[in-house]
């Protein structure tokens, strides 16, 4: 980066501002916490980012969060090129036929701890809340990550046929967690957003009846007699959510399936092997996925750490089968100091077609962690921003940021 901030650098030098201009409107209301600062958001009062204007020609818009307290402060001015200079950094070339992929958009994850948290709250607080998520005075989310069943961020371990019906799946019905957090949140947010929210369906494991270690977590893999049922138990969760007029974006071929390998005895976990992922997936899922009334919903691998990367998509898309019911491929990050992100850049060279899409980042996750939960951490901040600024520098822009709305 340092050729970049030294571009960066001589860009400015070359350059004045010339009326400047700082616009407050809603700004933050902070409380100090022992990490940083927090707006708080309550009943009467949230902070709000107005949608900017288009601005003319040699006009710019800037906005400024700090550790200090402020929050997408804007400021505006205009760039007068200084006529008594000479450029002296570096050049940019600017290809403008040479396209990559689109960005998407930035969003969050209705898990069970995100409503538990926001149904905590009185009712107008509950509405300023999500408005400063997806309202356009807000940071208009529009992607939002829906667990297929209990998660990490859940208080208990469970999925939507924890008993074997007759038949297999009769037993099938969404779960209270379902009922009273995500599906309220997910069309109150909807209400609130002047574009489509995306969502994307995430399951963390099969019920234990069809696993091979009959449990929700450990090392534990799905039996191949079961691989259509669990095909179809994909299926009726769209069935189910479609009936509450939410349809789904996307789905993953499963939550980090790394978790079903070693020995991660804590939350809904279920191993894959490449082998077994391609069968399912170009067999089972693909087919029956491309064949239903929900045959729009596209359909994203890996759904892990870049660890795997590419050798997994490799072995996946070998297979012809498989390969033509991959939309996209999952991506999360909390392997990324072990693994350059240039290794998304292999992915994008190899598989040009296909959307690269990180679908999860949090923090506290990590052994080392003692403090979970870290109120106004600046340093958690700049984690995530450094994260987007490295996806996006190298040139594969199709990204989400994937943030527990509350973490």
């Amino acid at each position: 980066m340092a050729a970049q901030l030294k571009c960066l650098l001589s860009m400015v030098a070359i350059m004045t501002m010339a009326g400047l201009k700082v616009t407050v409107a809603d700004d933050c209301l902070p409380r100090k916490f022992a990490y940083g600062t927090v707006c708080v958001c309550n009943s009467t009062y949230c902070d709000r980012t107005p949608e900017p204007e288009t601005l003319s020609v040699g006009k710019y818009a800037l906005y400024t969060s700090s550790n200090a307290g402020s929050r997408m402060r804007r400021s505006s001015g205009s760039f007068v090129q200084s006529h008594d200079s000479q450029w002296s950094g570096d050049e940019i070339d600017v290809d403008m036929t040479t396209t990559y992929q689109t960005i998407h958009g930035f969003g969050g994850a209705f898990t069970d701890s995100v409503g538990i948290n926001i149904m905590s709250l009185s009712p107008n607080t509950q509405l300023n809340l999500l408005k400063s998520y997806f309202a356009d005075d807000g940071i208009k989310y529009n992607i939002g990550r829906v667990p297929i069943g209990g998660t990490d961020f859940s208080t208990r371990k469970y999925t939507y046929a924890d008993s074997k019906g007759i038949p297999d799946l009769n037993n099938f019905d969404l779960a209270p967690e379902d009922e009273e957090y995500k599906i309220p949140l997910i069309k109150t947010a909807m209400s609130m957003a002047s574009d489509e929210i995306k969502l994307i369906g995430s399951a963390w494991s099969a019920p234990p009846w069809m696993k091979t270690n009959n449990d929700y977590s450990g090392i534990g893999f799905l039996k191949p007699t079961f691989m259509e049922t669990w095909a179809e138990y994909h299926l009726k969760f769209l069935d189910a959510y479609s009936k509450q007029n939410l349809t789904f974006w996307a789905l993953t071929t499963g939550n980090e399936p790394l978790n079903g390998i070693v020995p991660v005895n804590r939350f809904n976990s279920m191993g894959w092997t490449p082998m077994s992922h391609r069968e399912w997936i170009g067999r089972h899922m693909g087919p029956r996925l491309r064949g239903s009334e929900h045959n729009s919903t596209l359909l994203f691998a890996i759904d892990d750490q870049r660890i795997v990367l590419p050798w997994w998509m490799k072995m996946l898309m070998s297979d012809e089968q498989c390969a033509k019911y991959i939309d996209g491929i999952a991506v999360h990050w909390y392997l990324d100091f072990i693994v350059p992100v240039k290794v998304l850049n292999e992915v994008h060279k190899n598989f040009g077609d296909k959307i690269i899409l990180n679908t999860e980042a949090s923090q506290g996750d990590k052994p080392w962690d003692f403090v979970k939960v870290q109120l106004g951490s600046w340093a958690r901040a700049e984690n995530y921003a450094n994260n987007i600024i490295d996806v996006i520098y190298y040139n594969i822009i199709h990204f989400i940021l994937h943030l527990n709305l509350l973490s």
